[in-house]
C-alpha cells in the first residue's frame, strides 16, 4: 500500500453538519480499501482565483494508506459530490 494525501475544497455555504457528513463519507470509503491516518478541517480560506462562482472553500486534508484502485474510486466520488468544488491527490514519498 501506498501513502497519498488528499485535500478537497468544499463549497463554504454547506453547513457544519454537510461537512461532517462529507467527511465521515470520505473517511468511510478511503477505509474500505486503506488506512486513514489524519483528517484535517483547514477551514474557510480565500481562494486564489473564482471556482464556480465561489471566492472561498472550506479545506479538508486526508492523510492514507491505500492501493491504488481505492485513488481511482474516491476521485470519482469526488467528481460526482456536487458540495466539492476542486480536489486533488497526492502520492507521498517514502
Amino acid at each position: 500500500m501506498n501513502k497519498y494525501e488528499s485535500v478537497i475544497i468544499i463549497n463554504p455555504s454547506i453547513e457544519e453538519e454537510g461537512i461532517k457528513n462529507l467527511i465521515k463519507k470520505f473517511s468511510d470509503l478511503i477505509n474500505t480499501e486503506g488506512k486513514l491516518e489524519t483528517v484535517e478541517e483547514m477551514g474557510k480560506r480565500k481562494l486564489a482565483y473564482e471556482i464556480k462562482k465561489n471566492k472561498e472553500g472550506y479545506y479538508i486534508l486526508f492523510n492514507f494508506e491505500a492501493k491504488t484502485t481505492l485513488i481511482t474510486e474516491l476521485e470519482r466520488n469526488y467528481r460526482i459530490s456536487d458540495e466539492v468544488i476542486k480536489f486533488i491527490v497526492v502520492r507521498k514519498e517514502d
